[in-house]
């Protein structure tokens, strides 16, 4: 391996989320060397922290199932969600998209990874062309004890045993039957676990423990936790290793085929926020996220696009410096509850996708306040992830962020809306929720709105008047799941110049590179969806040579 300061692999990739392990994984599967370099002292990056869905349509688990697709339609809805949004969601990398999903879902299962499909989960815009129900998948709930001491370092929040499709029924586990069934199973689920001495992990913990359980523990990969990237080292035009900073001293890695940028976005570098999205943002993502390794990739000559863009949506805000917001996914689609602005009227449908939510806002008022209103039946029924701790209640109420009144006037009073107007909104809004018809933003159409509904709600799952203190009222903040910018790519991963040349030997995957999904987000895990498709062909491309 050479000297201590010197070591050299095939492949290197910066950055332990699911475009770093994919890519891993692809270059394993090809009798590669890995070496795997994370910058913080946690691996599995924001993919551990996330709900671990992967859209990916036309999978193979579909097609086991009988559910239809093909890969017709699922470019037809590419175009029709995302359309023409520049060049890193061109025809070509759709396409490479749809056709790389099948080698990478059926690797990961030959490596001991196993999926279960999100079959209730719409896609995003399911009335468009070739919109579909059910092409999200995830790896089904798994024992973290697998992976050893390597637990104690992972990203990831407390384990619990949850999938995707527990999430949207757990909401209203005391509401509805359906919801206290799902509840139950959970319930049964975790106790039968503790009861057999497992600690079982779903969602995004489960993606990251799967992932390295395959690609270290059975790959032989190596990876380097509080290495971080200081600098590509490229020979004759040509990338061939890294300069990275391990234990205080300056660390030489060689990659004989290729290295891979992986390291997240810059959701977390307030400098760059300002200057690419005029905001200082409220990023729910891994806090080790602040853009260094696309700037290096930029030195070295990469073109980036859609640096002004992030995984928008709308969070309950945080009540201390340097907490996550709580990132705000169905609650805001449940009944008897809606949004409005500083003048407190509403502004959108509160149930569309929380991408076209955050846009919204940010095209409404990017610096003005935001709130979550909602009646006692609201706080009654549902289960909300943003009001479960009594200590955070406590610390949002004093700061203001959270406000409780008897009366509808109070309550605007408190969070500084006008009254007269704020009453005009509750009851126009209490008027469609009567008829069922939303007739301002069309709130309940879409087969994605009504996912997150109630169905005991009549006429309309999504809609339920505010009428009953005592009322309720979060400060809600533009927030995101990371940025979508970064290094501009080829089909294969290929990091390229601004002329559309590629850089040899250089690759680029996950939110350090421009998103497929062009401005938009067209099905739950559009995220890691692609950030695992492109890093495994990243690695099928550096095997080629």
């Amino acid at each position: 391996m050479g000297t201590s300061d010197e070591h050299t692999y095939d492949v290197v990739v910066v950055g332990t989320g699911a475009a770093g392990f994919a890519t891993a994984l692809g270059a394993v599967d090809e009798g590669l060397s890995v070496l795997l370099l994370e910058s913080t002292d946690r691996w599995g990056g924001s993919t551990a922290m996330s709900g671990g869905g992967m859209w990916l349509p036309d999978n193979p688990l579909m097609r086991r199932d009988g559910v239809g697709d093909s890969r017709a339609e699922a470019l037809t809805y590419l175009d029709a969600s995302v359309g023409d949004a520049g060049r890193a969601s061109d025809r070509a990398r759709k396409e490479a998209f749809v056709d790389g999903v099948e080698d990478f879902v059926t690797t990961a299962e030959r490596h001991g990874m196993r999926f279960v499909r999100a079959t209730d989960y719409p896609d995003y815009y399911p009335e468009l062309p070739g919109g579909k129900i059910g092409r999200a998948i995830e790896v089904q709930p798994l024992d973290t004890k697998v992976i050893g001491d390597w637990w104690s370092t992972c990203r990831a929040l407390v384990p619990l045993p949850i999938k995707t499709d527990d999430m949207w029924l757990l909401e209203r586990a005391w509401s509805t039957p359906a919801g206290f069934v799902r509840g139950a199973r959970f319930v049964f689920r975790t106790l039968g676990a503790v009861a057999r001495g497992q600690r079982l992990a779903g969602i995004g913990a489960a993606l990251a423990t799967s992932f390295l359980d395959a690609v270290v523990q059975r790959g032989g990969a190596s990876l380097w936790l509080e290495s971080p990237l200081e600098q590509l080292v490229v020979e004759d035009g040509r990338v061939t290793g890294v300069r990275v900073t391990r234990d205080g001293r300056p660390v030489t890695v060689r990659a004989r085929r290729g290295v891979m940028i992986a390291g997240g976005g810059f959701e977390h570098n307030t400098e760059w926020r300002q200057k690419f999205h005029g905001i200082d943002g409220a990023p729910s993502g891994n806090p080790g996220n602040v853009g260094r390794p696309i700037e290096i990739a930029q030195a070295a000559g990469a073109a980036v696009e859609l640096m002004d863009d992030a995984w928008w949506g709308a969070s309950v805000a945080s009540p201390a410096p340097g907490e996550p917001p709580g990132f705000l996914v169905g609650e805001r689609s449940l009944p008897y509850s809606i949004m409005v602005d500083a003048r407190g009227d509403r502004f959108a449908n509160e149930s569309e996708s929380y991408v076209d939510l955050g846009h919204h806002m940010l095209e409404h008022d990017p610096d003005g306040a935001y709130w979550l209103v909602a009646d006692a039946r609201h706080a009654r029924r549902y289960l909300r992830n943003y009001a479960l701790d009594p200590r955070a209640l406590r610390a949002l109420a004093e700061a203001g962020l959270y406000v409780k009144s008897a009366s509808l006037a109070d309550l605007a009073d408190r969070i500084g809306v006008d009254p007269a107007r704020f009453r005009a909104t509750v009851q126009r809004f209490n008027g469609f929720a009567r008829s069922g018809v939303d007739g301002d933003f069309g709130r309940g159409n879409s087969a994605y709105d009504r996912y997150y509904g109630d169905p005991t709600v009549h006429p309309n799952p999504n809609l339920g008047p505010l009428e009953r203190g005592p009322f309720t009222a979060f400060r809600v903040v533009i927030g995101d799941l990371g940025t979508k910018g970064g290094v501009l790519t080829d089909a294969d991963g290929r990091a390229l110049r601004e002329d559309g040349s590629v850089i040899a030997g250089l690759y680029a995957a996950g939110n350090s590179s421009a998103s497929v999904m062009g401005r938009t987000y067209p099905g739950p895990g559009s995220t890691i969806g692609p950030a695992a498709v492109f890093g495994m062909r990243a690695a099928r491309r550096m095997a080629r040579g």
